[in-house]
């Protein structure tokens, strides 16, 4: 028994013993082919960072130029003619807004100084003087002035031609209604203006997005491809056109509106006036204040001095 084992671990011995000093031998030629390809991968690496470096840095992606400068810049004939068009529409309608604005405050400035003086007169020559000596510079001076002269001159030459005929109080009637009409026609004076750039302002703007849109299309279908930047960037810069129409006009509207509403109060009062004066040259005596004179006494003398002295 003991020598059949003896005899196996002989057998085993002689069989493992060759093949171990093998296995020995075989693994510094592996570390050593392990070596050689991590250098050789690292020279590569190396290699490709060299030529990477090499390399011209790569140019930013250009973004296409948007905005209205472009938009207008990049427009044809028509889309320029547009443009200049809203602008001298702007420019137009700032200055009767500015013009008119100015000549409103001031003549009723001087209105409000005449109407002072006129119902605090002690008489129709002290009117004329205050006239003659200083000039019509509003309108109810103007009408003041030639109701006057339109009664003297009648009272003292009689209907000599054919405007002139009727009684006394027709032909300072068709005065006085000849000098309110003239100043009806210098307050409208511009607003034709302003109605039309309101009006018109909107759809010049409007024609020109449509202009720009069909334009940047035809583009985009010329091109190779389409991105959303063709299509967003040229869609965007035509509808500035349409907001600058209603830059335009809005300011117009708007200053139409206050100075028609401006005129019509002015009007008003401008026709009280001349009914209170017709009464005045026709009758000799001064009329009874109404309230809308009462109330304007009251507020340029503070008191109610001048309200009793026009009831009495």
């Amino acid at each position: 028994m003991s020598n059949a084992l003896q005899g196996a671990t002989l057998v085993a011995q002689a069989t493992t013993s060759p093949a171990a000093p093998a296995a020995a031998a075989a693994a510094p030629a592996a570390q050593q082919a392990a070596t050689a390809g991590a250098g050789v991968v690292q020279q590569s690496a190396d290699a490709l960072q060299s030529a990477a470096a090499a390399l011209p840095p790569t140019a930013p992606v250009a973004t296409p130029d948007m905005g209205f400068l472009h938009f207008v810049a990049q427009s044809d004939f028509v889309g320029k003619s547009l443009f200049i068009i809203l602008i001298l529409m702007s420019l137009v309608t700032w200055y009767l807004i500015l013009v008119k604005a100015a000549s409103n405050v001031s003549m009723r400035k001087r209105s409000a100084d005449f109407l002072n003086k006129f119902w605090n007169a002690s008489s129709l020559e002290q009117v004329e003087h205050e006239i003659s000596t200083h000039g019509a510079r509003d309108p109810f001076s103007h009408l003041a002035s030639h109701a006057m002269h339109a009664q003297a001159h009648h009272n003292k030459f009689g209907a000599t031609k054919l405007e002139e005929s009727g009684s006394n109080s027709d032909f300072v009637t068709r005065t006085m209604r000849k000098v309110i009409d003239e100043e009806t026609a210098k307050l409208e004076n511009g607003l034709t203006v302003l109605a039309s750039v309101g009006s018109t302002a909107p759809f010049v703007g409007l024609f020109g997005t449509v202009w720009g849109v069909y334009h940047a299309l035809v583009g985009i279908g010329l091109s190779d491809g389409v991105t959303i930047n063709r299509i967003a960037g040229p869609v965007g810069e035509a509808l500035i056109m349409t907001g600058l129409g209603l830059a335009v006009a809005i300011p117009a509207v708007l200053a139409y509106n206050t100075f028609v509403r401006n005129n019509r109060v002015f009007l008003s009062r401008l026709d009280a006036f001349a009914h209170d004066l017709f009464a005045f040259l026709t009758t000799g005596q001064q009329v009874a204040l109404s309230d809308g004179k009462v109330r304007a006494l009251r507020r340029q003398n503070g008191n109610g001095a001048a309200v009793q002295r026009g009831r009495e």
